[in-house]
């Protein structure tokens, strides 16, 4: 069976793609030498005489709008295919062709390298969307994991884990990641990641929307590392309009929907924070290194044992941590009473990559906080969860 199938009249391409499937890459390609799509996933397969290969890549040579018929029609039919276009589209069109199910998009130019690396990210999209039943109801009875990102006081950097977190997920699961932001009315998360939506959260409560699942997806931002965005709308009044059961039914659509689903939330306890607490398989939550924000986390804490809203896994991020504050992580876990889990040291590179609106994760730049940032993500990897060692997160510190 053909692990990739290429549609594309172009001679050129076929024989860079097949030099990049032989040095290093498991599987065959097949090719389908038209710039006419077949109408669907039946005809296609009648014509490869195989069932459904991982990786299907259109063009270059293949009419803008005829791939775009095709993606849609297979993102409806077979939305776990990993689709590549291989184009010289305009930014503009970037969006368009990501609502209708393209995963990648590659340069005709690209060399073998480039295609091979390209390949195994779709191929990787792939396997990640056929994960067996057994794996799926370990993680979450076959929804996405819900990671809210929490802190009772601002100005912890919040949303500078949140976005790294989004960005190292999707770099995991490509095109399966959604970031919430969830700060109604002074949210960040747009430009956290140099964003300018055409969208937001007040799209996406509507009751359109709140019924089709399709209809929300068209409401999200594409961001150029493979993850979806859904921002805080940019008139805090408008905050005041949206409600927490719109909140809960927006999580659980988009929890059906993706793989990931990370929320940066407003400091403190809100109505609106309670409710997508209630949504979350994970809670981080983030401490600076000063009392305010440890006594403020430990009450936090505190409050939410009362009400019995806990979700299982938690995981206690000490964020911009500075040997010379007079504070360690012992102290810190013993004012908590909770142990940290990853600690992530004060960063020049972090605070440059913030101010200009590219996660540092987004750039594998080396720095101490990179590591502990990389860490952080790979506690969501379903291999880690399986692990006993998840369970220490539960112990108390005295």
């Amino acid at each position: 069976m053909s692990r990739f199938v290429l549609l594309s009249p172009s001679g050129e391409f076929d024989q860079k793609l097949r030099a990049a499937v032989a040095h290093g890459l498991r599987g065959s390609v097949q090719t389908i030498a038209s710039d006419i799509l077949p109408a669907g996933p039946a005809e296609l397969f009648a014509l490869l005489n195989q069932e459904q290969p991982e990786v299907l890549i259109i063009g270059p040579d293949v009419p803008y709008e005829e791939a775009l018929r095709f993606a849609k029609v297979f993102d409806v039919q077979l939305p776990g295919l990993s689709l590549v276009l291989v184009s010289d589209i305009e930014p503009t069109f970037l969006v368009h062709a990501m609502r209708a199910g393209i995963r990648d998009i590659l340069s005709p130019q690209a060399d073998a390298a480039e295609i091979r690396v390209l390949l195994e990210r779709a191929c990787q999209s792939f396997a990640t969307r056929h994960r067996s039943p057994e794996t799926q109801a370990a993680d979450n009875g076959g929804k996405g994991l819900v990671i809210g990102v929490f802190s009772p006081k601002g100005g912890v950097g919040k949303t500078t884990l949140a976005t790294n977190i989004a960005i190292g997920l999707g770099q995991i699961a490509p095109m399966s990641v959604v970031i919430v932001d969830l700060d109604l009315q002074f949210g960040d998360v747009a430009s956290g990641l140099y964003l300018n939506p055409e969208h937001t959260v007040t799209d996406a409560v509507t009751p359109a929307a709140a019924q089709d699942s399709l209809v929300l997806k068209a409401f999200l931002t594409v961001h150029p590392a493979g993850i979806y965005a859904l921002c805080a709308p940019p008139n805090p009044v408008d905050a005041d309009h949206i409600t927490p059961d719109q909140i809960t039914r927006l999580l659980e659509q988009l929890a059906q929907e993706f793989q990931y689903v990370v929320l940066d939330t407003a400091p403190g306890m809100p109505e609106i924070g309670l409710a997508a607490m209630e949504q979350c398989t994970d809670v981080v939550w983030v401490s600076a290194m000063d009392i305010p924000s440890l006594r403020g986390l430990r009450s936090g804490l505190e409050v939410l044992r009362q009400l019995e809203i806990m979700p299982e896994s938690r995981h206690v991020v000490l964020n911009m941590a500075d040997a010379k504050a007079g504070l360690n992580v012992r102290d810190v876990e013993s004012t908590i009473g909770a142990p940290v889990d990853v600690s992530v040291p004060r960063s020049r590179a972090v605070a440059l990559s913030t101010n200009r609106g590219i996660p540092v994760l987004q750039e594998s730049k080396k720095d101490p906080a990179v590591k502990s940032l990389r860490q952080l993500v790979e506690r969501f990897n379903p291999a880690w969860r399986t692990q006993t060692q998840r369970k220490l997160h539960r112990r108390v510190v005295i």
